[in-house]
């Protein structure tokens, strides 16, 4: 037996010196790849440093590792992992900030201080891996910007004399023509120099129908070319164009990452002193410190630090399917505490889609022809007039011309030629600052709105418009006390009195202010505000100032620039079905991030008991907590699965 056993030794001590330097070499790479990787590298650190120590206590019997390099893989997780974690924790401590994360902190340092370097070691893999069942959450919410970034092209045709060349749209500069190929996707914004065709700019502007495009038309970046080549002046550098400020505005709203925690801060008030309180009272009936430990470690409120951030990024996720992009996630927290509702007119509770309701023609002029030639330039137009236009010229059954060549300037109106005449659309101010001598000639003003019809230079027709109510304001209106618990609402206008009322006794609103500048609108919203929580909704032009000084501010987006910094949502599609839908998203994140939250912080009671009475151990304890915490995420994940139903209207 001696002799065997002297004959084995040598053998042993060679193993002994090869698992060793395994297990330091694990160790030395997880570190470096850790210091070299910006990544959720804590993790991977962590599942394998514990599996290491794991196999170096099965082996020590065997082998006559010391203490410290068994432990070795466990202190460098709680070096790289923890130590960090507490730094920022006593940050927050001098700053005032006790939040529920002081209880992981907490429980690291008297791990280490207990010697329970596996105990700590779980503590982090649970900070660490909910870290990366976040990352993962965001990932998930960002299929709708990368669904925006698949479609965006990365190249663009120059013409360059009587070549063409490829380029990146990163090289497009101001003024360079392009040429846009069939079923092309176009790069920037710019203006049609030649072709005619037709766009699909539904995706962008909601419209479900054909935008028809010529010389002199606008087209917009992300827009579907049709059946024929198209050269455009490019007007915006790609990172400009509008598809690109959409891509902005979707990945700052999935990369606001929900460091605003109100409802966690406010659960954790309690259930931090409280944790606190079990621990100690543990400790002190006992008399054993490991309880102390126990108690802390299965309380980590994992729930709270990252199931209620995961639900909103969830809710962000579900939010921008249904075309509402949210800018502030903090809304889905305070919506349904609004009790005041502010409506601008135009745009949100009508269509900004006026129709026709008058065309005056001049006696030397047909009726028929004057809207033939009218809808003809107005169909390669954006003017919200315009649309009323050619639903009137469809409904009289009249067949649109050809146009050859429009030019459409701010503040000027539409000009263009159809069939050989010259026609201009403009506004009676413009005519009568142009043509003072035919300033009575007109007809009188008549409430609504009006545009002015020339004909090679001459007065043709006077044409008068009504903004139409969408036939769901009635509705939704009416159902928001109910529903939403909203005590006032309110319409507020700069349109005259005739106008705002016709509007607000169409939609049963009693609350009407009109002729408001934006300066008393901004004015009237902070007073309301000081009252009550309030919820602007503006069309996001002229509205600016209320938006920002709503409790939330809601901007629909079909007119406005969305990149603007005054909303906290806009919806993409100009609908109130949209915005009932965010009250209900809302409302669900709520109600899904209390279950995660609470749901978790009562198992973790149960646990603590167990804990305190000397049932679990703090290894075993950090085990439970992570199914816990797995089970309080994979709930928070749901907030981004459609329901049945978003609306009740």
């Amino acid at each position: 037996m001696t002799g065997t056993f002297t004959t084995r030794q040598p053998a042993l001590k060679a193993e002994n010196i090869i698992a060793a330097l395994s297990i330091l070499g694990i160790s030395v790479y997880l570190v470096l790849r850790y210091a070299l990787d910006t990544g959720h590298e804590v993790y991977t650190l962590s599942v394998n440093a514990i599996l290491s120590s794991a196999i170096a206590n099965l082996y020590q019997g065997r082998f006559d590792f010391s203490i410290a390099l068994v432990q070795l893989p466990l202190l460098a997780v709680l070096a790289l992992g923890g130590i960090p974690l507490v730094y920022q924790l006593i940050i927050k401590l001098f700053r005032g900030d006790f939040g529920a994360d002081l209880l992981a902190g907490l429980s690291i340092v008297t791990a280490v201080l207990l010697d329970e370097y596996l105990a700590g070691s779980l503590v982090v893999l649970m900070l660490s891996g909910g870290a990366a069942l976040e990352n993962y959450a965001v990932r998930k919410a960002s299929s709708v910007l990368q669904a925006l970034a698949r479609r965006m092209p990365s190249v663009a045709h120059r013409k360059s004399e009587d070549k063409l060349t490829d380029i990146t749209t990163e090289q497009v500069n101001i003024g360079d023509t392009l040429l846009i190929l069939p079923h092309e996707i176009c790069p920037v914004d710019g203006t049609v120099l030649e072709g005619s065709g037709t766009m699909d700019e539904s995706y962008l502007t909601g419209e479900p129908y054909m935008m028809s495009k010529t010389a002199g038309s606008q087209v917009i970046s992300g827009a579907i070319n049709g059946d024929s080549a198209l050269t455009i002046r490019a007007d915006k550098r790609s990172v400009d164009s509008r598809y690109a400020k959409i891509m902005e505005v979707m990945r700052s709203s999935e990369q606001y990452r929900p460091n605003i925690r109100r409802l966690g801060d406010q659960l954790g008030a309690f259930y931090t002193p409280l944790t606190i309180a079990c621990a100690l009272t543990a400790w002190a009936m006992s008399g054993d410190v490991i309880r102390f430990l126990a108690v802390l470690v299965i309380a980590t409120p994992c729930p709270l630090l990252i199931g209620i951030p995961v639900t909103i990024i969830s809710s962000i996720s579900l939010a921008a399917k249904r075309e509402i992009i949210i800018k502030n996630p903090a809304i889905l927290e305070t919506i349904g505490t609004c009790r005041t509702a502010i409506f601008d007119k135009t745009g949100t509770l009508t269509y900004g889609r006026p129709s026709l309701t008058a065309l005056i023609p001049e006696k030397n002029h047909d009726k028929l022809d004057v809207l033939k030639l009218t809808a003809s330039l107005e169909r390669y137009s954006k003017h919200p007039l315009s649309g009323a236009i050619i639903k009137a010229a469809e409904k009289s059954g009249l067949s649109l011309l050809s146009v050859t060549h429009i030019a459409e300037l701010p503040g000027k109106g539409l000009i263009g030629i159809v069939s050989d005449k010259q026609v201009q659309i403009t506004s009676r101010k413009n005519f009568i600052e142009k043509c003072p001598a035919f300033a009575d000639s007109l007809p009188p003003i008549t409430e609504g709105l009006e545009c002015i019809v020339l004909i090679d230079g001459h007065y043709a027709a006077t044409l008068q418009f009504r903004d139409e109510v969408r036939t769901d304001s009635s509705s939704f209106i009416n159902h928001l006390r109910p529903s939403h618990l909203f005590n006032r609402v309110m319409l507020v206008s700069g349109d005259r009195e005739s106008e705002v009322r016709y509007l607000a006794d169409q939609v049963g609103i009693k609350h009407v202010y009109f002729g408001q500048s934006p300066e008393q609108k901004l004015e009237l919203v902070r007073k309301e505000t000081k009252a009550a929580k309030t919820v602007y909704l503006g069309d996001g032009i002229n509205d600016a100032p209320s938006l920002t000084a709503a409790t939330i501010g809601i901007a629909f987006g079909q007119n406005s620039d969305i990149t603007g910094e005054s909303a906290d949502a806009v919806i993409m599609n100009s609908s109130l079905l949209n915005v009932d839908e965010l009250f209900h998203i809302g409302a669900r994140m709520r109600k899904i991030a209390l279950q995660s939250a609470v749901g978790g912080m009562l198992l973790s009671l149960i646990g603590m008991g167990f804990a305190g009475f000397g049932y679990l151990a703090p290894v075993a304890g950090a085990v439970i907590q992570e199914i816990i915490d797995v089970l309080a995420v994979l709930n928070a994940l749901r907030a981004a699965i459609p329901p049945k139903t978003l609306s009740d209207f």
